[in-house]
């Protein structure tokens, strides 16, 4: 570009107006482009509101799907956007990846000519196919057996095929409801069935939903296949995240986010943003919790939705987590007066997707906790645990542990310590994972250095570094 490009801030404000308005997301690419004088390359990632990192593990996850696929990082995708040419196959992939053609994304495809600086064609490798690439229906006519048809009879012919293509959809509405009915399942049990255990279920979704999105389906029926897929991918991210995979946690939900995209549910983009937010608010950065609470916010557009409590009330308890206290206090305002609003009250069942009063109290606890509203926090955290029922995951012991830290900023040091200890024996120890250790040790952080090698403070650490089988 002629000018200088400007500052990744300048496309996010573009993006939080354009989503605002609904606009498509390659709509916003091209806005993007003109007025920040980007290429339009990073302008696609740019209205995705992805990192450079983020938007290569998606591409590499994607990739995992073809047979030799090219490897992409960070530093290599860079070199793209800034003008350098990929190779074709890559070219195909980023094109799969942004649902855009090589014209959008400002690269040649596989027809246009090669500059003189690349590689000739018998060093350059070829174009992989998808391992599940599909088969013609009618095998091709010998050459001395065609007959060059007429200009009436090629247009006809094309009509033709056009309209079997439209027609070959593989997938029936009740295969749909048992896919709905199979996920809806698996999203009760996600709630309370260990993390390692889930992510086995749920890639068997994910295998039988992708084995049909990989043919050509009708739109509708794409559109759910494509829901399907980023509810499953949202969960798969957030067991992961439990687990301590965070790169692979962040790569499925960068995966998560670009189906949600794809299937033009704004309630889902804005569900799985709110979702995706929970990495960054539990191992940093916190900033990039506010940006995509505040995105998932930003798409609900006020609307008085579970999803906009979930999203109000994310973003108040990063901007807490941060020291924000006047952000974090209007943020929770707004996330009580949509929650009272979206009937979401009502809702007492177990689904991982849903975001009843339990949840709600969490993340209001996280956010008292976070201000030092002890007295409130406490009162908060009494009224959400009555309301769990008793086969249920961690979030029971994640508010024991923000009572714990309750404790520790009021000074008392031994029933802190005594609590936190209690509370991570008592988790079960499928559960017992790297994210409850992490809220177990915050106690000990948050106490004066005075106090942190007192009696109780090293008990609590060397509970925390005995191995399960020795608890």
């Amino acid at each position: 570009m002629d000018r200088k490009p400007h500052r990744p801030s300048c496309a996010q404000r573009l993006r939080e107006a354009a989503a605002d308005r609904g606009e498509p997301v390659q709509e916003t690419a091209h806005r993007i482009h003109a007025h920040c004088g980007v290429t339009l390359l990073r302008a696609h990632r740019l209205a995705r509101g992805m990192t450079l990192q983020e938007a290569a593990d998606g591409l590499n996850t994607l990739g995992a799907r073809y047979e030799a696929a090219p490897r992409a990082d960070g530093d290599q995708l860079g070199h793209w956007e800034k003008g350098r040419q990929p190779r074709p196959v890559t070219v195909e992939l980023l094109c799969e990846f942004y649902a855009s053609t090589a014209q959008d994304l400002g690269l040649r495809g596989s027809s246009q000519p090669f500059s003189p600086d690349e590689p000739p064609a018998e060093e350059r490798a070829p174009a992989r196919r998808p391992q599940q690439a599909l088969t013609p229906a009618v095998a091709p006519r010998r050459a001395a057996d065609t007959v060059p048809l007429s200009f009436e009879q090629q247009i006809d012919a094309a009509r033709r095929s056009v309209d079997r293509t439209l027609g070959a959809g593989t997938v029936t509405p009740t295969q749909l409801d048992l896919l709905d009915e199979q996920l809806l399942w698996a999203r009760e049990q996600y709630v309370y069935t260990p993390p390692a255990s889930m992510i086995e279920i749920l890639l068997g979704h994910l295998s039988e939903v992708e084995d049909l999105a990989a043919h050509r389906q009708p739109a509708a029926v794409q559109v759910r296949l494509s829901e399907l897929t980023a509810v499953i991918a949202t969960l798969i991210a957030d067991a992961l995240m439990k687990l301590g995979h965070l790169r692979r946690a962040q790569s499925w939900y960068a995966t998560a986010r670009n189906a949600a995209d794809d299937s033009g549910n704004t309630e889902l983009r804005a569900r799985v943003r709110a979702q995706a937010a929970m990495l960054p608010y539990h191992y940093g950065p916190i900033e990039a919790a506010v940006a995509l609470s505040r995105e998932a916010r930003i798409l609900c557009r006020n609307r008085p939705t579970p999803t906009a409590a979930f999203a109000s009330a994310a973003e108040a308890r990063a901007l807490a987590k941060l020291g924000h206290a006047e952000g974090a206090e209007a943020a929770l305002r707004q996330a009580t007066e949509i929650f009272e609003r979206s009937h979401a009250r009502a809702d007492t069942g177990n689904d991982a997707f849903a975001f009843p009063e339990r949840r709600f109290l969490l993340y209001m606890s996280g956010t008292l906790t976070a201000l030092r509203r002890t007295v409130e926090a406490r009162r908060v955290q009494e009224s959400a645990l009555a309301l769990y029922p008793e086969k249920t995951g961690i979030d029971p012991a994640l508010l024991h542990f923000e009572a714990a830290l309750c404790l520790a900023h009021e000074h008392s040091t031994e029933e802190a310590c005594q609590l936190a200890a209690a509370t991570f024996l008592r988790t079960d120890p499928a559960h017992r994972t790297p994210i409850v250790e992490e809220r177990a040790r915050e106690v000990v952080e948050v106490l004066p250095p005075r106090v942190r090698g007192s009696r109780v403070a090293r008990e609590l650490r060397e509970i925390l570094a005995l191995p399960p089988g020795q608890m």
